[in-house]
């Protein structure tokens, strides 16, 4: 007979037995990654989110008591993710628009290609280096605010700040180049 999802969880919790996660994660995956993919419409997002949705139950296992399902406690984390993905995606798009109306309030493009230039070279970069940008530059973040603002080390932003401006540096002058 099969454990429940009780057990197993009092199992992980008192030796840490992956094997049982493991369990809990086949059983529920597919009621997971479903409830995402509905709520996001992304499949690949809703893959991400799942698997972060695990990971946090793994890391908070102790804080489930029992007295509810698993099922729903395991659904009430995939929300909490889906909801902080979204404010995350919310927040970078205003900061990409105030980075792009940063730009033209202070560095006028010479034309609209130099919006559409901007945006490519945004696009080059990893996540990170685009948001350390973004913060650092359109919203006149310190690099310690960005640090505290990301949840990132202060030296991960600056490198990230480092990385993603010498990319947009080169990304431009290939730009030129092309053009000359």
């Amino acid at each position: 007979m099969a454990a429940s999802d009780q057990e197993l969880t009092a199992l992980i919790i008192a030796t840490g037995d992956s094997t049982a996660f493991g369990e809990l994660v086949r059983r529920h995956q597919s009621l997971v990654r479903g409830m995402l993919n509905r709520m996001c419409r992304n499949h690949a997002l809703a893959d991400d989110l799942a698997q972060d949705t695990f990971i946090r139950a793994f890391e908070k296992i102790s804080s489930f008591q029992g007295t509810g399902t698993f099922k729903s406690w395991l659904c009430s984390i995939a929300y909490t993710e889906f909801l902080k993905s979204a404010r995350k995606r919310k927040s970078t798009e205003k900061a990409m628009e105030r980075f792009k109306g940063g730009m033209e309030d202070t560095e006028a493009p010479r034309d609209m290609g130099s919006v559409v230039d901007l945006d490519r070279a945004l696009a080059t970069l990893k996540e990170e280096e685009r948001i350390a940008i973004v913060l650092c530059y359109s919203c006149g973040m310190s690099h310690s605010e960005a640090s505290e603002a990301t949840g990132m080390p202060l030296g991960t932003v600056k490198s990230h700040v480092n990385r993603g401006r010498a990319k947009m540096q080169a990304f431009f002058n290939e730009a030129e180049e092309t053009v000359s």
